[in-house]
């Protein structure tokens, strides 16, 4: 990596790729059949991003005695079609094929398990463009590894050799992470945060393609390289 290079750590479901329903068909599916309240769609999207067992207890209101069960069920209904329902955002392989090409380090730090989503990005022929691939336990309920987006980032940024990067992200968990770790984060207006969460949350910019994306991306990059050609020139004084 030369020192004009950022590196980028994208999160994943709602910023690579579009669970297109495999997520919360399968949390509908797995409260019903624990003999629980499905939420409006609404509610069912707004689960997407932060860490399941989170969002289980909180919006679903999972009693916590039933959590690892409907989780259980998640997983058995996300492996058997979830997967195969999702896709990838338009432009995401072709952006990440020219970051590969032009040697740009790329990371994933998403709060799905760690072993699940290496299996998405292998199912969608990407994982091998990844320097780092980083995630929560793949049991949810474990206290052990990174636990939280701000954890995961630190434990991909470690992995990148770095304490520089530029984070991209759907929700503002991904804004919030960045910012823990000292990064900049883009917000893509293509995943699932509400109207203005991404702004309110700091993300320095929302883009609404991966072509502009890319700008943001390489305007951050050249705003990062100044200001280190400040530092190094400070330096020589």
């Amino acid at each position: 990596m030369t020192q004009t290079t950022v590196p980028v750590i994208f999160d994943l479901d709602g910023t690579l790729v579009d669970p297109a329903g495999g997520i919360t068909d399968g949390i509908a599916a797995a409260l019903a059949a624990s003999g629980l309240p499905v939420p409006a769609p609404d509610l069912l999207d707004a689960m997407i991003g932060p860490k399941l067992s989170d969002s289980l207890l909180s919006v679903a209101m999972v009693p916590a005695d039933k959590l690892d069960e409907v989780i259980r069920l998640y997983r058995q209904h996300y492996l058997a079609t979830g997967i195969a329902q999702s896709r990838l955002y338009p432009g995401i392989r072709e952006t990440l094929a020219g970051f590969a090409e032009a040697g740009r380090p790329v990371a994933v730090a998403t709060q799905k398990p760690e072993g699940l989503a290496q299996i998405v990005l292998r199912h969608h022929g990407i994982a091998h463009l990844f320097q780092s691939i980083r995630g929560s336990a793949d049991d949810e309920t474990s206290t052990h590894g990174p636990v939280g987006k701000a954890d995961i980032i630190a434990a991909a940024l470690a992995d990148l050799s770095t304490q520089h990067a530029i984070m991209v992200g759907d929700r503002a968990q991904d804004v919030a992470g960045a910012i823990a770790n000292g990064l900049d984060c883009i917000g893509v207006e293509w995943g699932f945060a509400p109207d203005g969460e991404l702004e309110v949350a700091g993300a320095v910019t929302v883009v609404d393609s991966t072509e502009s994306m890319v700008v943001a991306i390489e305007r951050l990059e050249a705003i990062h390289t100044a200001a280190m050609s400040e530092v190094r020139n400070d330096g020589a004084v």
